[in-house]
């Protein structure tokens, strides 16, 4: 019939078996209900349970949108399956997704293109000198972190020297590799990237933690009104395209397709690039979400336009 326009069958990609289950269950529900049944035909798939599912699907799908949060998710895993199966999807690729979940290496990244940094110390389970060589490098208070984790897991600010064993044992917990950074006081303020080639920087968002919370944790991110979110970020243009451009240029370093956010510290020298997240949140608390909804975009908008970059990937 004419003027019928034949749905587009996406795939949202949502659960897994990271840390971050829940939060990534979440993400993918409000993506599903935000496309417009209109113009597309929306499938679940959750690699816990159904992951033969998807790949007898594959050539039923037009594109996939990965709401995997932490391992498996954005560590290119899923991306290098997804490639393997033709299917189109809108985040980074392997390379840009591993990079970026590596904070060692994307550390490495962002000193070569010139990024600012905080100074820090890589440590490896069963190092026996690791508190001595932290305290030593950096002194203290320092913020000791897992070096592939996301949402925050395993992050530890430590302000005294007998709680840098624990801290340490804690992120140990979760990698063998660690990160311990120079704590950095300041305004934590994340910088929002749309687009694959032509780069649209979203408003800035200020994120302020509640008192209950020293930095913006798991609980602080993802607990309703635990945090105060300000978007667009009170600050003055020079600095609002200052962070914006380093936020652009983080994600060109690190190789990052689709979208990204990249969260820095904004301290009185000038602004610190912390990490990037190449599948940022897109609950109801989500930075994301609400930087896009300041340039105009409602969520149903903001997910077809990440389908629209998924085809454009593909058809490039």
């Amino acid at each position: 019939m004419q003027g019928l326009t034949k749905r587009l069958r996406v795939a949202v990609i949502l659960g897994g078996d990271s840390s971050e289950r829940a939060v990534s269950l979440k993400s993918g529900s409000a993506v599903a209900r935000a496309l417009d049944p209109g113009r597309f035909r929306v499938m679940l798939f959750d690699p816990r349970l159904d992951l033969s599912r998807l790949i007898r699907y594959r050539e039923n799908l037009d594109a996939a949108l990965v709401m995997l949060h932490g391992r498996g998710g954005e560590d290119g895993a899923i991306q290098g399956l997804l490639d393997l199966l033709g299917v189109p999807y809108q985040c980074s690729g392997v390379l840009g997704c591993a990079l970026a979940m590596d904070k060692v290496m994307s550390k490495e990244r962002y000193r070569q293109v010139g990024l600012p940094v905080a100074p820090d110390v890589v440590l490896r389970r069963g190092q026996e000198d690791a508190a001595e060589l932290v305290q030593s490098h950096l002194g203290l208070p320092v913020v000791v972190k897992p070096a592939s984790e996301g949402s925050s897991f395993g992050v530890t600010i430590v302000r005294d020297g007998d709680q840098l064993g624990p801290a340490l044992d804690r992120a140990f917990d979760l990698d063998r590799v660690a990160l311990a950074e120079k704590y950095l006081p300041g305004r934590e303020i994340t910088a929002g990237v749309l687009g694959n080639w032509e780069l649209e920087s979203l408003p800035l968002v200020e994120v302020i933690p509640g008192e209950n919370y020293s930095f913006f944790d798991f609980q602080a991110k993802y607990q309703p009104g635990a945090s105060r979110e300000i978007c667009p970020a009170q600050l003055d243009e020079a600095t609002t395209g200052q962070i914006q451009r380093l936020g652009r240029q983080a994600h060109q370093a690190l190789g990052c397709l689709g979208y990204s956010r990249s969260d820095f510290i904004l301290t009185p020298e000038g602004p610190v690039i912390l990490e990037t997240n190449t599948i940022p949140g897109m609950t109801e608390t989500s930075l994301f979400p609400q930087a896009a909804a300041a340039a105009g975009y409602s969520l149903g908008a903001l997910a077809a336009r990440l389908v629209d970059l998924a085809l454009e990937r593909a058809a490039d």
